[in-house]
């Protein structure tokens, strides 16, 4: 087996997880549970990993690299059609006017 992934945040593994076991490929997420070790080992020793079996390395890699790459890649900020706001484009509505974004991709 091979890790592929290694995270604090037991969320974005099990949503890994999920993605792959979802395309087919077996996978493993170890020290899913070691959170309550904390103090008494290392931080990132007890940090969730994922592992699949050699033959899928390269697909469960790609798969991966599409789910992280589409979370690192905000929207643009818009300016609202409403009053002008402009407003982060991590938001589908106007803080100020309450218009939603003009953007068809929400």
């Amino acid at each position: 087996m091979k890790q592929l992934y290694v995270s604090a945040d037991p969320l974005i593994v099990g949503h890994l997880e999920k993605v792959l076991l979802d395309r087919g490929i077996v996978c493993v997420v170890r020290n899913r549970y070691l959170a309550g070790g904390a103090g008494e080992l290392p931080p990132t020793e007890l940090w969730p990993e994922l592992w699949v079996q050699d033959a899928d390395e390269q697909i469960a890699r790609r798969l991966i690299g599409e789910v992280l790459g589409a979370m690192a890649d905000p929207a643009p900020d818009w300016l609202c059609p409403g009053c002008g706001e402009l407003i982060e484009g991590q938001f589908a509505e106007c803080w100020n006017c309450g218009e939603t974004t003009p953007n068809t991709d929400y």
